[in-house]
Formats: C-alpha cells, sequence, structure tokens
C-alpha cells in the first residue's frame, strides 16, 4: 500500500516539569547476562533523568504517538517523545511538524531548496511541504522512550 496515509499520529502533548529530581542509582558494574544484586558497594553514583533527557526545560516538551509511520527510526506506536523547541532544526532531524493544523512525526530532508517529511516505513509515502501547506515545525525530536 505505497498510497497509505497516517492521520493521527500524536495522542497527547505534556509539558516538562523539572521542580523534583528524580535521582536513581547508577549501578558501576556492566551487566553482561543478568542483574547483581544492588548492594551499596555497586552504585557508583545517582542518575537525574532530567539531567540526560532534558537539555533546554522551558523549550522542552512531551508527546505520546500513535501509529506506525516511524517505526524504522524505532519509533513505535505508544512510545513517549521528547522534544526540543530550542534545538536548531537540521536536515535528516525527527521532527514534529504541523501541517495544515495536524501534527506529525517525520525525519525532515531539505534537497534543492524543497523541503520533504520523510517517513520511517515503506508503506508511508514522503510529505513534500508546498507553499500552499500551513507548515511549521514544533521542534526536534531528541529522545524516544519505549517499553521494552
Amino acid at each position: 500500500m505505497k498510497n497509505k496515509k497516517e492521520k493521527k499520529i500524536i495522542t497527547r502533548i505534556f509539558s516538562a516539569e523539572i521542580g523534583k529530581s528524580l535521582e536513581l542509582p547508577l549501578i558501576k558494574t556492566k551487566i553482561k547476562a543478568g542483574f547483581p544484586s544492588p548492594a551499596s558497594d555497586y552504585v557508583e553514583s545517582t542518575l537525574d533523568l532530567n539531567e540526560h533527557l532534558i537539555q533546554h526545560p522551558s523549550a522542552t516538551f512531551f508527546l505520546r504517538v500513535e501509529g506506525n509511520s516511524m517505526i524504522n527510526a524505532g519509533i513505535r506506536s505508544g512510545d513517549l517523545l521528547v522534544v526540543d523547541r530550542a534545538v536548531q532544526v537540521d536536515s535528516n532531524n525527527i521532527i514534529i511538524a504541523s501541517i495544515d493544523e495536524e501534527l506529525t512525526v517525520k525525519r525532515m530532508k531539505v534537497k534543492k531548496g524543497k523541503y520533504y517529511l520523510i517517513p520511517e516505513n515503506d508503506e508511508f509515502n514522503p510529505i513534500e511541504v508546498t507553499p500552499e501547506m500551513e507548515f511549521s515545525v514544533w521542534g526536534v525530536v531528541t529522545h524516544v522512550i519505549h517499553r521494552v
């Protein structure tokens, strides 16, 4: 189905709240198969996920994805995306875009001065951004959070 178009991509938008620190133990032992008993002599330090996932707190928000157009980029339906509005948008970034007031997540490509939104699933067609479209970039996807 080469003409398949995915309508509903993003189901929820969340703002980033960095009021509290969530420091969890960072274990210094490398894991090959299994997990050691978390004893105090294995704890290297604490790890705050906010520090690793959020570079610009006031410009960061989260989105929940619905659909499969980005599965080859490791983005699956139900995943949580960390999106940063302060990151410079470059060709090949995965972005959140608004096209005619509909949000989508796609890889942006710039070729010969033209902008394209590229899905990461062969069942979907690229979207050429044209002057007739109401188009804006909401931000760059910096991290994907999903269950294993």
